[in-house]
């Protein structure tokens, strides 16, 4: 156990992305997902060890929170009109996290008391979602239909995800979580959070991150759109033109 425990220290201080803090030293297993043509989902391992000078106080409860890139969403609440569902309000999220996963040792109620946890944003019904109410901007109490809708949307997704026995000790001072990144992961910078609590309150943060990008045609493709937006809308035009000029060729009739 003692040579597993060094082996992960090891691979810590040597490993990418890392970042330090006074207490605790944190790192992800890769510091890019490479999404292809044939992406289907990865799992990312995040490590941590724990400063050992806090032996007495024994293991610390331990939150990890990955953030994806912002972005802004609209939920639409249906009503039934003369037999029909159609959209009659809405409710705009504004620059929240398009990925959201929190892991945590245990769960959070028995880490600390509820200001602690709403403070710390501990748990996904704790986590400040903005949202434009009218011309005000705010978050609501999580019982808003209108937020859990979007969350319920965002876990059917797997974009949105909570485990409350996610993070593992594999030797006393050091811990493991494991990420899931789907295959419908948006692209970007991924921010990851680590929390050490003790007796409920907090002790030590640190922080790292990790891109998720395309690679291969799709990444040359995507790039060449940006660089030139003209010409990719040209050769999309074109290209559409001849499928459908193709297409004419081959299966019209006699």
């Amino acid at each position: 156990m003692k040579a597993r425990a060094a082996a992960f220290l090891l691979a810590l201080c040597c490993g990418c992305g890392m970042a330090r803090a006074d207490r605790l030293v944190v790192s992800v297993s890769q510091e890019k997902v490479r999404i292809t043509s044939g992406f289907a989902g990865a799992d990312l391992v995040v490590f941590g060890v724990a400063d050992p000078d806090d032996a007495a106080d024994g293991s610390p409860d331990v939150v990890v929170t990955v953030r994806g890139p912002s972005q802004t969403f609209t939920t639409w609440r249906k009503t039934r009109l003369l037999g029909l569902w159609v959209n009659s309000d809405s409710r705009t999220f504004l620059e929240v996290p398009s990925f959201l996963d929190i892991l945590t040792s245990r769960p959070p109620e028995e880490m600390a008391d509820a200001d602690a946890l709403r403070l710390g944003q501990i748990g996904l019904a704790r986590v400040l979602l903005k949202q434009r109410i009218g011309t005000d901007y705010a978050d609501v109490v999580p019982a808003d239909p209108f937020r859990a809708a979007f969350l319920r949307i965002q876990q059917a997704q797997g974009l949105y995800r909570e485990d409350t026995r996610g993070v593992s000790f594999i030797a006393p001072h050091v811990f493991r979580a494991e990420v899931a990144i789907p295959g419908t992961a948006p692209l970007g910078r991924y921010e990851v959070e680590v929390k050490l609590l003790r007796g409920g309150r907090l002790t030590a943060s640190a922080a790292t991150a990790f891109d998720v990008q395309k690679t291969g045609f799709e990444q040359k493709i995507a790039e060449f759109s940006q660089r030139s937006g003209l010409l990719y809308g040209l050769a999309v035009a074109l290209g559409s033109l001849a499928i459908g000029f193709i297409g004419n060729l081959l299966f019209r009739k006699e």
